[in-house]
């Protein structure tokens, strides 16, 4: 981003960019308090959710939908960055779906010949991973944003979504039942990974950057990540990596795969709005060819440079989980805002055995349905 917003400078000298990067575990928990001291950012990233939603709805966001960047996107995508109030809000970083990467030299000397297609044969992998001195998978329990975008919105897509075709309503209106055995069950998977062993160790301080790190320097066969960091996974290892789908389902049901929007960029209601959009139309125009040199994630326009590079691995995987009859969200744009700083605490306390699955899945029905009540009916 310091590279674009450079670019940028030098094409568009009247306007200085000041890049100032996120903390926190979600965009959410980097937006709020700005809107609160009436500190906003000329131009933010935002998750194509009921949040950044609402905040177009109130004003806070500008409607992008008269730039080439709105009319360039893909219009599957284009749902998703549409308010009720037909605001068009903001512009995909990229189409973003998860992945499991697996270390492909680890497998073969764990004489694994096939990839699993369920979690019960996943749990097999696992097993054999370990009992061939490799640690399996790695878990990010100190950036819980991962854990959601993996193994939770897995669990949720095939726990529920599989289930509720008509889910995105029934969680916005709060009529969604989520304090059920098949919620329990998306914590208790994500347990049953750390307790077998099956994870690294102190898994529960493992950031975000030490997670990929793990995975690179061969210290964990899998890596449970999003397509976003494709670029960064797929490269510069000594080993060849593959790809496959979680295989979340239980034997016998087809798994559900997610796929949507990737976090993108909105321009904000301020006095620097003209030049912000200048800056928004460059992101996803000849700077995007920039971001995807390190990322070659699958690019949310329908026209993009010839020579902008998209990883054959990931182009694959992504078109063929996109001709599912059923596919899931991102977690991130499936809950309410205050309900996905909630998850990441219940993902956590589960780990920490503070509390049990059946009670993290009460107390996330019990945020996602106050939220409803509070803002969206």
């Amino acid at each position: 981003m310091l590279q674009i917003a450079a670019e940028f400078g030098k094409l568009n000298p009247d306007i200085r960019v000041n890049v100032q990067f996120m903390i926190g575990n979600s965009v959410e928990e980097n937006i709020k308090p700005r809107i609160a001291s009436g500190n906003l950012p000329d131009l933010v990233s935002v998750n194509p959710n009921a949040y950044a939603a609402e905040l177009a709805d109130q004003g806070i966001l500008a409607d992008v939908g008269g730039t080439s960047a709105w009319k360039n996107m893909l219009d599957p995508l284009k749902g998703d960055w549409t308010s009720r109030q037909s605001k068009k809000f903001g512009i995909s970083g990229g189409v973003a779906t998860t992945l499991i990467y697996y270390n492909q030299d680890m497998f073969a000397k764990a004489g694994i010949t096939q990839l699993p297609t369920n979690f019960q044969e996943f749990l097999v992998v696992c097993d054999k991973l370990k009992r061939a001195g490799f640690t399996p998978v790695m878990w990010n329990g100190g950036f819980p944003n991962m854990l959601g975008n993996g193994p939770f919105s897995f669990g949720f897509a095939n726990n529920v979504v599989a289930r509720e075709p008509d889910w995105k309503r029934k969680i916005s209106d709060g009529t969604l039942d989520l304090n059920t055995p098949q919620v329990a069950d998306i914590f208790a998977k994500i347990l049953l990974i750390a307790d077998r062993g099956y994870v690294q160790e102190g898994f529960m301080a493992t950031d975000y950057d030490q997670g990929i790190r793990l995975f690179k320097e061969g210290k964990v066969a899998m890596a449970f990540h999003g397509s976003w960091a494709a670029g960064l996974f797929l490269h510069g290892n000594p080993f060849e990596v593959g790809v496959f789908i979680p295989p979340w389902n239980a034997p016998g049901k087809r798994v559900v795969p997610v796929i949507g929007s990737e976090t993108g960029f909105a321009v904000c209601e301020t006095p620097n709005k003209v030049a912000a959009t200048r800056f928004l139309e460059f992101i996803a125009g000849k700077g995007f060819s920039i971001l995807q040199r390190k990322r070659q994630n699958i690019p949310p326009f329908k026209q993009v440079d010839e020579t902008m590079v998209s990883n054959p691995k990931i182009a694959d995987y992504t078109n063929r989980v996109s001709r599912f009859s059923v596919t899931a969200s991102p977690y991130y744009s499936v809950l309410p805002s205050n309900s996905i700083e909630r998850l990441h605490q219940l993902m956590q306390d589960v780990l920490f055995k503070k509390i049990t699955p059946r009670q993290a899945a009460k107390r996330l029905d019990e945020s996602v349905k106050n939220e409803a009540k509070m803002h969206y009916k």
